[in-house]
């Protein structure tokens, strides 16, 4: 199978071009700069679509680049980043001679309402509530296919948690102080951390491109890209200083991170939700890393 990736060189695009790789498919990457095995995001619009059975879109700014500052620009680039390229790719495929079998986004479970005690499933409604929220409602509507093209192609959208994973994502910027034993829970730590390993991300992505298409259909296959364990921000928190061996002892303040961050950014990991990978389970995926401690020993290496 040939696979077009959309943001591959970034954390989770490398873990999926390596998954694909090592179970024999073809991948091409879009990416802003040309090179082997590369296309550009220019060439995708004048030259159109490159073959491919299967396409996938993960490109978009970083929502935690700890060097942007939270203002009016940088939110600017959250939207565009995301919406232009999955439109630029969604008109690609409808454009397509021979389209692909499956086309794929990657969003994130932000749409759902932060919350203590309501738990989602991919079959329950939402509506937008605040800026982020905004972003999933354009983001996954930017990736649908006119109907004709729904024909030919499953379109398939996977909301992701926080990913977790050794070389990059959420980890890398927590890695450091955890190490030096200035870790700890985020404002009460109540709240829920919805998260997943990043191989599990690449297999819940492989796994829609190899599920053979059912009756196309014109709406989108949603499937929650997060590990079947509800924790808590504490329970992370904890879990990590364990691995790590590692005191857990300073907790950070909900105005420091506001500070920090900004309030509309930190509110991801202030405030959290409930997500539950029903259909992904239903669906047959297994996963490598269901639980904390096995994802976090992997990661930390002990």
């Amino acid at each position: 199978m040939r696979v077009l990736i959309g943001g591959g060189s970034g954390f989770v695009g490398r873990e999926l071009t390596r998954l694909l790789r090592d179970k024999g498919h073809e991948v091409t990457v879009i990416s802003r700069q040309p090179g082997p095995g590369k296309i550009t995001w220019g060439e995708l619009e004048s030259h159109g679509l490159p073959p491919c059975e299967g396409a996938v879109n993960l490109a978009g700014e970083n929502l935690m680049n700890p060097l942007r500052w939270w203002n009016e620009s940088y939110k600017k680039d959250l939207f565009s980043s995301r919406i232009d390229t999955t439109k630029s790719l969604a008109q690609a495929i409808a454009a397509s001679p021979s389209p692909p079998h499956s086309w794929v986004l990657v969003s994130a479970v932000a749409c759902y309402k932060p919350s203590m005690t309501a738990e989602y499933t991919e079959d329950s409604e939402w509506t937008q509530f605040d800026i982020l929220s905004k972003l999933l409602k354009e983001w996954e509507a930017s990736a649908a296919l006119p109907e004709n093209a729904t024909k030919t192609t499953k379109q398939v959208v996977i909301r992701a948690g926080v990913v977790l994973g050794r070389d990059g994502g959420a980890m890398k910027q927590m890695l450091l102080p955890f190490w030096l034993g200035l870790g700890g829970t985020l404002g009460s730590g109540r709240q829920p951390f919805p998260w997943i390993h990043v191989s599990d991300m690449a297999g819940i992505i492989v796994h829609a491109l190899e599920s053979p298409s059912d009756t196309p259909s014109p709406s989108q296959q949603v499937f929650n890209g997060v590990a079947p364990a509800l924790n808590t921000n504490l329970e992370f928190t904890k879990e990590l200083g364990r691995a790590l061996r590692r005191p857990t002892i300073f907790p950070v303040p909900g105005f420091v991170m506001n500070a920090l961050m900004g309030a509309e950014r930190a509110v991801v990991l202030m405030q959290g939700q409930k997500v539950i990978p029903k259909r992904t389970q239903e669906a047959g995926f297994e996963y490598k890393y269901p639980d904390l401690t096995s994802a976090l020993k992997e990661i930390v290496g002990s």
